[in-house]
């Protein structure tokens, strides 16, 4: 039997999906945007929304990363390289075929469906989980022991994003 929606239960899981359509919604702007200067805002939305089922998810932490890593570093880097881009729009590459979005559609349908079925077919065992106080000490140790390739590749992200970022903006604008 499903909560009701007045109930605690039912209004998190219309919040929890708020933030699957707002993720969903970001996703599909970025996906589908002419304009790079609007696939970068739809991505800095898609991204929001993750970062908002994270803290629905009781990791407020990851969620707070999510903001200032992604959000603020990653979709900052890009803007800048929006900005140094060639705004003359003659020169943008046409529209794609109609044909390839449907493809693309099915393979990402069909993906979604293997992994349900893998999902589903799985055998989940829970993990014993140490709960810690949340302490800045303690996340500070968890970043340095236990996840600390996690840590490493966020680096990794920023610095793919800064290099993408500066090979747009060297490329893009012409010298005339």
């Amino acid at each position: 039997m499903n909560p009701p929606i007045t109930s605690a239960d039912g209004l998190a899981g219309i919040v929890f999906l708020v933030m699957l359509l707002v993720t969903g919604a970001g996703a599909m702007i970025a996906v589908n945007a002419e304009r790079t200067i609007r696939a970068v805002a739809g991505l800095a939305l898609c991204f929001v929304g993750v970062a908002g089922i994270y803290y629905f998810l009781q990791s407020p932490f990851v969620a707070l990363m999510e903001m200032l890593i992604y959000v603020g570093a990653v979709c900052v880097v890009l803007v800048f390289a929006v900005m140094l881009a060639e705004p003359h729009p003659e020169q943008q590459v046409s529209k794609r075929n109609a044909l390839v979005g449907g493809l693309s559609f099915i393979t990402a349908g069909m993906l979604t469906w293997g992994l349900v079925a893998l999902a589903k077919g799985a055998t989940w065992s829970t993990a014993a989980v140490r709960m810690n106080e949340g302490t800045m000490r303690d996340v500070g140790l968890s970043l340095l022991t236990t996840y600390s390739m996690v840590f490493e590749l966020v680096s990794v992200v920023l610095l793919v994003a800064i290099i993408g970022s500066l090979v747009l903006g060297r490329a893009g604008r012409s010298k005339a």
